[in-house]
């Protein structure tokens, strides 16, 4: 069975994007994949819940994809996260809407990789700064996956961009065909590690 994929995507300055704009023009018309643009949708901020919720219990996969501000999301994401995972729904004793769903993140940091890690600048790894992520997914009962970080991205080249926008692209087509197993998603620290996937995978 092939799997749903909804992406919610929040970037406050998508038009300065380069990175991200790549990434966008390769998903955001692929089959299986709903591309939900949250600062689009909400420039005041006004989430429709109902809404954001129905599209949650529609797909199996959620993509929060987004730039690293601050060692975290932009201000959207955890407006999102405040009104739409609501106790009794998506947590608490009765809250199993999302149960079973699977999560990850998408990020693009201007630091390279070596720069997260205890004896780097940042001084932290990029999991660790996504553990809220990671608890609010076990809270929700959702399984969470290691992320698909882009780092060094004020440096990229546009070739790079572009490489890194096809791997994207070919992670959500295999997700959407079920080609990655648990044990593979376990083996690996980000996304980005796992083996090449074939591009000849589009619908």
């Amino acid at each position: 069975m092939r799997s749903r994929i909804l992406v919610l995507f929040a970037h406050p300055a998508f038009e300065k994007s380069r990175v991200h704009r790549e990434l966008v023009k390769k998903v955001k018309h692929l089959a299986g994949v709903t591309f939900h643009d949250l600062y689009e949708e909400y420039p005041e901020l006004d989430i429709n819940v109902s809404k954001e919720q129905q599209l949650l219990l529609e797909h199996d996969i959620i993509v929060f994809q987004h730039p690293f501000y601050w060692y975290s999301a932009p201000a959207m994401i955890k407006q999102w996260m405040d009104l739409v995972l609501e106790h009794g729904w998506a947590y608490g004793k009765d809250g199993n809407a999302l149960q079973g769903k699977q999560l990850l993140s998408v990020i693009s940091a201007g630091g390279p990789r070596e720069v997260y890690s205890a004896t780097g600048r940042n001084r932290y790894t990029v999991h660790e700064f996504l553990r809220p992520f990671e608890q609010t997914a076990l809270l929700c009962k959702m399984n969470y996956l290691p992320p698909f970080v882009i780092h060094g991205t004020h440096k990229m080249e546009l070739h790079e961009m572009k490489q890194a926008a096809l791997q994207y692209e070919g992670l959500l087509l295999a997700f959407h065909h079920g080609l990655l197993s648990q044990q593979e998603l376990a083996q690996v620290d980000y996304l980005n590690d796992l083996n090449p996937i074939p591009q000849a995978l589009k619908d």
